[in-house]
């Protein structure tokens, strides 16, 4: 069972930086497609950022070129770098991981793969003022 936690959420003002991190802890053997969903009140939820295990990253275009997904896994760490932050941003921000033995072809759209995504963290609150 794939335990997964974010810390890193605040509040920002337009225009600023936030980082966001989530460390997976009992890991059980075998690779993991991770990702970053998040969910505005009222809301769909949307995937932001995803990184499988070939390295290919996806965002969303609501976020191209201001969002960076990356990895360390010497410390088990997943890290969202936010720059640019607009209020729309506003979110809380979930990490999210499923197995890639589980993926048999490569997701192209993660938004619609959200309900086969197995591990959830508690999710952190991002608020972007104005």
């Amino acid at each position: 069972q794939l335990h997964l936690v974010e810390s890193g959420g605040g509040s920002a003002q337009a225009g600023g930086s936030v980082r966001l991190s989530c460390v997976a802890t009992d890991y059980a053997d075998g690779d993991y497609y991770m990702a970053w969903v998040r969910q505005a009140p009222g809301k769909e939820r949307e995937g932001v950022a995803s990184l499988d295990t070939d390295g290919t990253i996806i965002y969303a275009d609501s976020v191209k070129g201001r969002f960076t997904i990356s990895q360390d896994k010497a410390k088990n760490t997943l890290y969202l770098q936010m720059n640019s932050l607009k209020p729309e941003d506003t979110a809380t921000y979930y990490c999210a991981a499923v197995e890639s033995a589980r993926i048999p072809d490569p997701w192209a759209d993660i938004n619609k793969h959200l309900d086969e995504l197995e591990y959830w963290g508690q999710g952190t609150q991002v608020t972007v003022s104005s």
